[in-house]
């Protein structure tokens, strides 16, 4: 019994030790400083403002994205109008060297076709000469091989040219020329050249016509206009 005493009356000294602790704790922890209402309004107008710069600043950057888009599309779009330009002017540059309007200056061809020397004993003179499909047959295959232009002795061909047989001559655009027949051609002289050596081609179908056929590179050749054709 007297135990037990002894043991109630400890606890009762530690519980009362706790609480003296606790009390001197909680006494002596500092409150927080407390904010004055001027203090409080300041941080609230200034939390505001913030928020305002930076929905601000976003606003701004969507404008700016947005224009930079806009910029793109109108930079692509003058780019497409340059490129149809630049097509439209090629091709008006192409139809004028078509028609013959402008001075044209480049490597090419030139082809010589001449008569042969006739022989009585061989058949008929016409079988010795030149003739206009001898002379279409060596033009239309440099075109097709990529000439880009024409001349028979000096007159520039044009998409309305004619060539006709006359006789011993040979008349083109209403001018009459005797042989031979010089065509010179401007485009890839390598090309053109091939084009017109091709076993079984041109050249061995002229000469199988008894035509004197001699084809020369040359690094430039020029051709004025039509109007102004000499050369």
């Amino acid at each position: 019994m007297k135990n037990n005493r002894i043991i109630l009356s400890l606890g009762f000294l530690v519980f009362g030790f706790l609480i003296a602790y606790s009390y001197q704790i909680t006494h002596n922890t500092p409150e927080p400083e407390r904010m004055t209402d001027r203090e409080w309004e300041r941080n609230l107008e200034l939390s505001e403002r913030l928020a305002t710069l930076e929905q601000r600043n976003l606003d701004l950057q969507n404008t700016l994205f947005k224009q930079q888009n806009k910029m793109l599309e109108i930079e692509e779009s003058l780019a497409d109008e340059e490129q149809v330009l630049s097509d439209l002017a090629k091709q008006a540059e192409d139809l004028r060297m078509i028609l013959g309007k402008v001075k044209v200056k480049g490597e090419g061809v030139v082809v010589t076709l001449d008569d042969d020397q006739f022989d009585p004993m061989e058949g008929d003179i016409n079988q010795f000469i030149v003739h206009e499909h001898h002379v279409l047959k060596v033009v239309n295959e440099l075109y097709i091989s990529g000439a880009e232009a024409i001349s028979i002795n000096g007159k520039r061909l044009t998409s309305q040219s004619y060539i006709v047989c006359t006789g011993p001559v040979i008349t083109v655009d209403g001018q009459q020329f005797p042989a031979p027949f010089v065509i010179r051609a401007i485009g890839d002289k390598d090309t053109l050249e091939k084009a017109l050596n091709f076993p079984g081609g041109v050249k061995d179908q002229l000469v199988a016509d008894n035509i004197v056929v001699r084809i020369e590179k040359e690094n430039e050749i020029v051709m004025n206009p039509v109007l102004a054709s000499a050369q």
